[in-house]
């Protein structure tokens, strides 16, 4: 997954473990899901062969499935789902033979991650009974994550329509025919959710059960995205300025533990904070700060104004306090040409492999003509950056142009 398709969520608050536990045993559809197991066991220690008549797919076999539907009480629409959480959590074991009780699995925590995928995994083949929320299925669930107190379903039925529209290019007569279904389907959907133990609605909102958030948290992080715990970035969050940029470096800390640092300290102190470490650091420690600088606005002007005086700060807080229509000093093109070696440097201090072409990328179009200039900027690292761009950018003329400049840097008196 590349940088750019990376989400940061909120922290999350996760229950403990013991809690957890109790809560996925309670789910309906876990609970449904071990009643089969043992509506199998019982089955077959009453067949002569000892085990359940299953089909070629390993599904119960028609007869079976009328009389396990019949005698548990079970939806008669919900007994493949039930069927295949059962198989592939081991609690029902498919052989050739026939379907026996099975081992289980030891965690009930891995056991509950397992029963969510088989979830989502059943939307390719219609899970929920409506294809566009199938579709946006895993994103519909993200978006309950991100909203702590609850989301309204008008909310929700209005941003499946505009995913729809945009992500699905859905033509104008596609769309009104969706607007008049999707709110009985998303009702349906709802339920089904609600049985399966991911959401809880309360009126019209609906949020994620505890084991929901553990489930599309845990769903989150295998994506590559950053969704941490609010344990997580409690501690972070009490760290200096420094160690806080160490640790988003090192890829410890992300941006949402950065949020909360900020939201733990006066705006002014904060900008103070990391100016101190912006201003006396390397590249990628000053760009790193400057990220977490942008979070910050006019509140902190002051503090800004104040690194105007700081020779390897102020063309940023130039740039920090124009962009929210404050006043500052302009920026020529000597300038620009410092902050795209400044932005390079940070690929030389943080050992990221020079030879990806994403991680040039940064600068865009801009870089071949930026690279005369940048040999003209008074930098500490220009000459390394050019050295970088000579040995390993993919573009033979940005590279030859890179290599020229950096000989004529290296014969200047």
């Amino acid at each position: 997954m590349a940088d750019s398709d990376v989400l940061t969520f909120p922290p999350v608050d996760i229950a403990p473990d013991e809690q957890l536990v109790h809560a996925v045993r309670e789910v309906p559809l876990v609970r449904d899901a071990r009643r089969i197991a043992e509506w199998v066991g019982a089955r077959c220690a009453a067949s002569p062969r000892g085990v359940c008549e299953v089909t070629e797919q390993g599904l119960p076999h028609p007869a079976e499935a009328e009389a396990v539907v019949a005698e548990l009480g079970l939806e008669a629409g919900r007994l493949r789902l039930l069927w295949v959480v059962a198989v592939n959590g081991r609690l029902v074991e498919v052989t050739r033979q026939g379907a026996r009780p099975g081992p289980g699995v030891p965690d009930p925590m891995e056991f509950w991650d397992g029963v969510v995928m088989d979830v989502l995994d059943r939307t390719e083949e219609g899970l929920t009974g409506s294809a566009v929320i199938d579709e946006h299925l895993t994103e519909i669930l993200a978006t309950i994550y991100s909203v702590r107190e609850g989301m309204p379903l008008a909310a929700l039925a209005g941003g499946i329509l505009q995913a729809h529209e945009v992500g699905c290019e859905a033509r104008p007569a596609d769309l009104r025919r969706l607007r008049m279904t999707l709110p009985g389907e998303l009702a349906a959907a709802m339920a089904l959710l609600e049985y399966c133990g991911l959401i809880e609605l309360t009126g019209e909102l609906v949020r994620l059960t505890q084991p929901g958030v553990w489930a599309v948290r845990r769903d989150l992080l295998r994506e590559g995205h950053d969704a941490p715990s609010l344990g997580e970035v409690a501690a972070l969050a009490e760290l200096g300025a420094a160690d806080l940029i160490d640790a988003m470096l090192t890829g410890r800390a992300s941006a949402s533990a950065a949020t909360l640092w900020l939201e733990r300290r006066v705006p002014e102190d904060a900008a103070r904070e990391l100016i101190k470490i912006a201003a006396s650091g390397n590249a990628a420690q000053r760009g790193t700060a400057g990220t977490v600088l942008e979070e910050l606005g006019p509140e902190a002007a002051q503090a800004v104004r104040e690194a105007l005086d700081e020779p390897m700060m102020w063309r940023y807080a130039a740039a920090w306090l124009g962009v929210r229509d404050l006043e500052a000093p302009a920026l020529g093109e000597g300038d620009g040409a410092w902050v795209a070696v400044d932005t390079l440097a940070a690929l030389l201090y943080i050992g990221a492999p020079v030879d990806s072409v994403a991680h040039f990328d940064l600068l865009g179009e801009d870089l071949l003509t930026l690279v005369p200039e940048m040999g003209r900027a008074d930098h500490p690292d220009a000459l390394a950056v050019l050295e970088m761009l000579g040995r390993h950018h993919p573009d033979p003329l940005i590279a030859k142009t890179a290599r020229k400049t950096a000989m004529k840097v290296r014969s200047r008196p």
